[in-house]
């Protein structure tokens, strides 16, 4: 009868196999890490891993620092045969071998799994951002975490063939399940980075600014008005009454996902930032605004700025209410015309400079920075009063007297009712 079991050389090598698969489990201990590479030149794919403290998504390492061992054919069929046998007869043993050595397992079999997705992506959007300081390392491993590429290696290894990449800090639009050539192509285009733009017009109040925030970011305006309530978070002085002026007007650029509460402050920072290099001291801060914001609404014309604030000046020299028709109508609530109602020159706040002596409790609209630098730098002159004479054109009368002033209204008056088209201005 002949001897069926394996020779010596055979069992040799089987003892092996066995040992490279059912071998004691890797020890807890951690690797010494390896130098963590730098963006301009990586050095390996092991080492980036190191350096961004994750294991390569692709096929295991283990064992790789010796050569492998030959291996003859036949034995991963007997392998697959007693995993076989394990899935027949104990699934739960099954299940811990694979999880447990589940690199050994696919290189005795052979098996070989893709590291890379195909395409451009499947459809579901991903905003991906690279902060400042992101190297390539840190973007290949945020990129499988975000769902975007399949594995670490396939990424980086695009970096390695190519050490010029460079990636600009920002938000970029990517999708699930894209190749890792795909999202190299989105990334290394600083062209593709998202921004949203708002614009938000000097002279706008409060409630106008939201809206104008609302309509560029999609943030809703009652998430802007609960933000603004808390004036001592947003670093606003005590005795303004609310937020209006110290939102600066500009056009920002905001990343994709920002809160009311970024885009509140960030304005709130920036009236303090031109306040503060001007030169205007924190306990002045509230009063320079107040003035600006009266000249931002008054004025029609880049000169006449400078002109109006020295008004104010010379009105608060001589206790003389200010009668400014824009902080009486923003005191009653009225959206603005030429002419105050009735009820707003009537109306009893501390807006109403027909009923007041001195500024009103605060700024009235949103002060650029011409506005800002009229209120510290007046003109030179003794005008008590001034008018639009023309609201087409906005050239603006200014007057020493009384009479001068009347002289100036009537002018209004009657360029208004030239046409149709000016009695449009003046309604």
């Amino acid at each position: 009868m002949t001897d069926s079991r394996p020779d010596s050389a055979s069992a040799g090598e089987n003892d092996d196999a066995w040992d490279a698969i059912f071998r004691t489990q890797p020890s807890d201990e951690p690797e010494p890490a390896a130098p963590p590479p730098t963006a301009a030149a990586p050095q390996s794919r092991r080492e980036a891993r190191a350096a961004g403290g994750r294991a390569s998504r692709s096929r295991g390492d283990a064992g790789a620092g010796a050569p492998p061992k030959k291996r003859r054919r036949k034995w991963p069929w007997v392998l697959l045969g007693v995993l076989l046998l394990l899935l027949g007869g104990a699934g739960a043993a099954t299940y811990w071998a694979w999880s447990n050595y589940e690199p050994q397992i696919r290189t005795l079999l052979d098996i070989e799994l893709p590291n890379d997705y195909e395409g451009a992506g499947n459809g579901t959007e991903v905003l991906f951002a690279i902060q400042p300081g992101d190297i390539g390392s840190d973007v290949a491993t945020n990129l499988v975490d975000a769902g975007v590429t399949m594995t670490f290696d396939a990424f980086y290894d695009l970096l390695l063939a190519d050490p010029s990449i460079q990636f600009q800090p920002g938000t970029y639009e990517l999708q699930e399940q894209m190749s890792a050539q795909a999202a190299l192509d989105i990334l290394r285009d600083p062209e593709n980075i998202i921004t949203i733009r708002a614009l938000v017009r000097e002279g706008l109040r409060a409630g106008e600014v939201f809206a104008a925030l609302s309509d560029a970011t999609g943030v809703p305006i009652e998430d802007y008005e609960t933000v603004a309530d808390d004036l001592a978070a947003l670093g606003i002085p005590e005795e303004a009454p609310n937020i209006e002026g110290y939102l600066f007007p500009a056009t920002y650029t905001f990343e994709p996902g920002g809160t009311a509460g970024d885009h509140i402050q960030r304005m709130v920072n920036e009236t303090f930032s031109r306040l503060d290099a001007r030169g205007v001291a924190v306990e002045d801060r509230h009063e320079v605004l107040t003035i600006a914001s009266l000249i931002q609404r008054e004025a029609r014309l880049d000169e006449d700025f400078f002109r109006v604030s020295r008004v104010i000046q010379n009105r608060l020299e001589i206790d003389m209410m200010l009668q400014f028709d824009s902080a009486t109508q923003y005191g009653a609530g009225d959206t603005g015309s030429v002419w105050s109602s009735a009820d707003a020159l009537e109306a009893d706040n501390p807006y109403n400079t027909y009923a007041i002596v001195g500024l009103p409790i605060g700024p009235i609209a949103a002060p650029g920075d011409l506005a800002i630098d009229a209120a510290l730098n007046p003109a030179e002159g003794d005008w008590i009063y001034f008018v639009t004479v023309n609201l087409a054109t906005g050239e603006t009368q200014f007057s020493v007297t009384l009479a001068e002033h009347e002289q100036g209204v009537e002018r209004l008056r009657a360029w208004c009712r030239e046409s149709d088209e000016n009695a449009q201005f003046c309604a």
